[in-house]
């Protein structure tokens, strides 16, 4: 186990600076799909010269940015229940035809959290064994979008790396993750390990090692 002080004292890139990253790697006029939580801050940090046609798993394909207070529709949801806008030219859809776009492979990139990401790209995001929470759309996504990345924490508030060798909590795809963008490092999953693409200028390769379960290399 880390220890748990290590994250207090070494500081990592804030959530708002791994979404820039993640948002200068989308490529103009890529179909994206971004998870409930840490990944919505992406949409924030797209430039004003690239254009992303945004998928929501409820039947929103254009979906555009938060709306303010007066123009807010209860009828205009995110996957994640959040008021929303639709873009010109964006579309409605029914729910079965927006996971016929992901099970058909048109979703370009998809952004989900992690709870833990093993060394061969495996991805569990969706329970720790406790309770009762659902996989919802995720399990399709990983499955059916050309790309996965991952945005999260490096280690998790216990001290332990969610970074693998091994997942121990239930999957929601195997081998599916093809890069992880984290507060110390962004990482590639290769067949000789996590390769190091960025890594934070506060940390060293070494400390980078310390908190990862599983070979990282440059």
């Amino acid at each position: 186990m880390i220890n748990p002080d290590l994250k207090n004292v070494i500081k990592g890139w804030d959530r708002n600076s791994i979404a820039s990253k993640i948002a200068n790697d989308l490529p103009h006029a890529s179909y994206v799909n971004l998870g409930i939580g840490m990944p919505e801050l992406v949409s924030q940090h797209i430039k004003e010269d690239r254009e992303i046609i945004y998928h929501s798993e409820n039947g929103l394909l254009g979906m555009g940015p938060t709306p303010n207070e007066n123009e807010i529709d209860l009828d205009l949801i995110n996957a994640g229940k959040k008021p929303v806008t639709i873009l010109p030219g964006g579309s409605f859809c029914h729910h079965a035809d927006s996971f016929s776009m992901i099970r058909g492979g048109h979703i370009d990139y998809c952004v989900l959290g992690a709870m833990e990401v093993s060394i061969n790209g495996d991805l569990a995001n969706w329970s720790t064994g406790k309770g009762i929470p659902a996989v919802g759309g995720a399990m399709d996504l990983v499955a059916g979008a050309k790309n996965v990345f991952v945005m999260t924490q490096h280690i998790t508030k216990e001290g332990k790396p969610k970074l693998v060798q091994t997942c121990t909590l239930p999957l929601t795809g195997a081998g599916v993750v093809s890069r992880v963008y984290s507060d110390y490092a962004v990482i590639d999953i290769t067949k000789e390990g996590f390769k190091v693409i960025d890594i934070n200028q506060n940390i060293s390769m070494e400390f980078l090692q310390n908190i990862t379960d599983g070979k990282v290399y440059q």
